[in-house]
């Protein structure tokens, strides 16, 4: 101690030495006992990656439209941004032009955290531009569980869909599963 002040640095060491805080990742730290929302580590995610935006399997899993447990957080990022350091939480990163990262973004607080998120018909129509990452399987999952949930409409898929590049690629997919019969 030098004149008598004490360095958070050493203090957050002697902290989690005590158990009294977690190391998460860094700069990142929790109570021990801290209740955990179910989507915790989309919140730990959006702490360590501010710019990122939860895609792919990971935005499925968080509106419901997916039995997958993704073991990484899908997040897409712009081409030129920054890409956090493989700590804490697996991380799996896509890059995406400017105009598709700001496209259908929503903010929902996870324990108290703004966590961005795409849009259930930009997150269906992304998941078909990856099918070759994330398979195709996962993506007509995604698409059947969003039409029978009725969470987005066909026309909204579609137009997410042709702003990426995928509405030829989706569009027999939505017609299959919206044909009456």
């Amino acid at each position: 101690m030098n004149g008598g002040s004490i360095s958070l640095k050493s203090t957050l060491v002697q902290n989690e030495r005590d158990g009294e805080v977690v190391w998460l990742a860094w700069g990142l730290y929790q109570l021990p006992d801290a209740a955990l929302d179910a989507n915790h580590s989309l919140a730990e995610t959006a702490k360590r990656v501010p710019k990122a935006v939860v895609c792919l399997v990971s935005a499925l899993a968080f509106h419901g439209l997916t039995d997958q447990l993704p073991r990484q957080i899908w997040v897409a990022i712009g081409r030129r941004d920054w890409a956090p350091l493989p700590e804490g939480n697996a991380v799996r990163i896509v890059r995406f032009t400017d105009r598709l990262l700001n496209e259908s973004v929503e903010t929902h607080l996870v324990e108290g955290v703004p966590v961005k998120i795409f849009g259930i018909a930009k997150t269906i129509a992304d998941c078909f531009r990856y099918r070759n990452k994330i398979g195709l399987s996962v993506a007509i999952e995604g698409l059947q569980e969003t039409l029978r949930q009725r969470k987005a409409t066909p026309g909204e898929i579609a137009e997410q869909a042709a702003r990426g590049g995928v509405g030829t690629v989706i569009r027999p997919y939505i017609e299959a599963l919206t044909a009456n019969g």
